[in-house]
């Protein structure tokens, strides 16, 4: 078991190295020149990740499938986030479908 000592050194530590990664990145800006091809696949890598933590958090839930319901809560937020509904719309939306359709019986 950790002292609480150790816990706020590791925090700390931490800190300093997200501040440090987060500082580095508008200094050396300038200074590193990214190819145009490494950048255009930088920004399509972003939407990749993006899209698997949606599709993760999605379609899953304690490593095993959630069920139809919440799938369908996210098709129907996408849905309405597609046709530019408010955000709050989109929400609302979603959490409603998922729980009318557990209200249902449906996991």
């Amino acid at each position: 078991m950790s002292s609480g000592t150790d816990l706020v050194v590791a925090t700390a530590v931490l800190g300093a190295g997200t501040f440090a990664f987060r500082f580095a990145g508008p200094v050396l800006r300038s200074r590193v020149a990214l190819p145009a091809r490494a950048e255009r696949l930088l920004t399509v890598a972003v939407v990749v990740l993006l899209a698997a933590l949606v599709a993760t958090s999605a379609l899953t839930d304690a490593h095993s499938f959630a069920g139809p319901a919440r799938p369908a809560g996210v098709a129907v937020g996408a849905l309405c986030a597609w046709r530019k509904a408010p955000f709050l719309v989109v929400v609302l939306a979603a959490a409603a479908t998922t729980a009318a359709l557990r209200l249902l019986g449906m996991p």
